[in-house]
């Protein structure tokens, strides 16, 4: 289990610190025009005519939630494993609700998706991990 319980720390840290430093642009300028990289004719197809309401998503259903369950994650909680496999499915929901929206695939999402597969793993295994009980004393 050491080795399910290090990988998703990693993951679920890179993914958290990533969707809150990539949300920052997208809520502090929804028209992206400081940065210029995701012009807003990428959201044609969506419901959307900013970045402000996806980087909010982002930001909470891959950043904060993502930091969160790592707290899970290292404070060993219970439930954590649970925790890491569904947000392995946040990720999976969020990229392909993104690539039906923008209608394109980018290398980012198969490493984004390989993420996710591996969260819903880790977290699988994780379920399966003992649960400790302190010692009375």
């Amino acid at each position: 289990m050491r080795f399910a319980r290090t990988t998703a720390v990693a993951i679920l840290a890179f993914l958290g610190l990533g969707a809150i430093a990539g949300s920052i642009p997208m809520i502090a300028d929804p028209l992206g025009t400081s940065w210029g990289i995701m012009p807003l004719s990428m959201l044609q197809h969506s419901p959307f005519h900013s970045y402000l309401i996806p980087g909010i998503i982002l930001l909470g259903a891959n950043g904060l939630l993502a930091l969160w369950i790592l707290w899970l994650v290292i404070g060993r909680n219970p439930r954590c494993g649970l925790w890491t496999a569904f947000q392995g499915c946040v990720l999976l929901g969020w990229l392909v609700v993104e690539c039906w929206m923008l209608r394109m695939v980018i290398w980012p999402h198969y490493l984004y998706g390989a993420l996710a597969v591996a969260l819903i793993i880790c977290g699988l295994a994780l379920r399966r991990e003992p649960v400790r009980t302190p010692p009375h004393g």
